[in-house]
């Protein structure tokens, strides 16, 4: 996290980002709706944006958490202080104290909001959060699996204010789509994957994006450990599927 003086410094917890969570390793067909999402958050991440808050939403492997660590990445490039926090990893923690101070960042990223239905304490928090950011005129930029009207809250305040600022959907890829996003990944880590392969992990392996990254970068360094080529046969010894 890059901060200005007197900004809260990075938070002892073993948060960080991804290295290959960058917008260049997003995956974009043609035609692809998300385009629109991708130029918006660059936007955002580089302090361009007149927007203060930007809500994104998308199912599970959509990609909302790559991206919101990419407007983090273009943050830091831009020398804008920030701070990204995935609540999966917070919600046990007092959140009167995790959000304390975040109003000094020029950006805050908050993943996983939707994690926060059924915690009142959590809700009042952030909606206080959010009042803060927007008085001292920083960016908030959150993530979650469900749009902000379809959030179960319990605190009317914070449900409505998640509906005043820019939202955007994420739209998940299709299987053809997905096969092309292997194999781009595959080249950005320095290898190409035959499209057999690709297509035999991607009949076999969980069909989330996700997941199917995870079972690329696991390939990866199996494949540099035993110096072999990533085949079908290696797939399979490797990922037992």
């Amino acid at each position: 996290m890059s901060s200005n003086q007197g900004a809260p410094q990075q938070l002892p917890l073993g948060v960080s980002l991804r290295d290959d969570a960058t917008f260049d390793n997003f995956y974009l067909s043609g035609e692809d709706a998300n385009r629109q999402v991708v130029t918006a958050l660059k936007d955002f991440a580089s302090g361009q944006s007149p927007e203060p808050v930007i809500y994104l939403w998308g199912e599970s492997g959509s990609g909302v958490s790559h991206l919101l660590q990419s407007v983090c990445q273009g943050a830091e490039e831009a020398a804008r202080s920030f701070q990204y926090l995935p609540l999966k990893d917070l919600m046990a923690m007092d959140p009167a104290v995790m959000l304390d101070g975040l109003e000094q960042l020029e950006l805050v990223c908050l993943d996983d909001l939707h994690l926060v239905e059924g915690h009142p304490e959590w809700q009042e928090a952030l909606f206080h959060l959010y009042n803060r950011v927007r008085d001292s005129g920083g960016q908030l930029l959150l993530g979650a699996r469900k749009s902000p009207r379809g959030l179960d809250l319990a605190l009317a305040d914070l449900h409505s204010r998640l509906q005043w600022g820019l939202v955007f959907q994420l739209q998940p890829l299709g299987d053809s789509d997905k096969l092309a996003a292997l194999r781009q990944r595959s080249r950005l880590r320095g290898f190409d994957l035959p499209e057999d392969v690709a297509q035999y992990i991607l009949h076999r392996a969980p069909r989330d994006t996700g997941a199917l990254f995870q079972c690329l970068e696991t390939l990866d360094r199996a494949s540099l450990m035993a110096k072999r080529k990533i085949t079908i046969p290696f797939v399979k010894e490797v990922l037992g599927i």
